[in-house]
């Protein structure tokens, strides 16, 4: 098969909270999970340290910060924020909630293909 394709709404929620995408779209070069987080909600504190990889997010719905290391990191409609492995990082949701999904590859992982890439 070329492509597969899935809504938000189809996903089947791990552990009832993060519907996870990469399985549902048969993904094996990356993670791929979407959140949407309430007004206050508060997504897992976590590091990649152990699978090594980079996550990235992308705002799409939303407001609100990101702790970072233990630093607040605003992030609205727009924000691309990205994270090395041992970073630790937790979302939480502005008073219009937030939604976003969060990518994340082995570092290291990717080849260029060209100068634009």
């Amino acid at each position: 098969m070329g492509h597969s394709t899935v809504t938000v709404e189809e996903l089947e929620p791990v552990w009832g909270v993060v519907p996870f995408a990469r399985r549902a779209l048969g993904v094996e070069a990356l993670g791929i999970n979407w959140f949407e987080l309430p007004p206050g909600g508060e997504g897992k504190e976590h590091d990649e340290t152990d699978s090594q990889q980079e996550e990235v997010s992308l705002v799409t719905e939303g407001s609100g910060i990101w702790r970072v290391d233990g630093r607040d990191v605003q992030a609205g409609r727009g924000t691309i924020i990205r994270f090395d492995p041992e970073t630790t990082a937790q979302a939480v949701a502005g008073r219009d909630g937030i939604s976003f999904p969060a990518i994340g590859a082995r570092r290291g992982s990717y080849e260029p293909r060209g100068e634009l890439f």
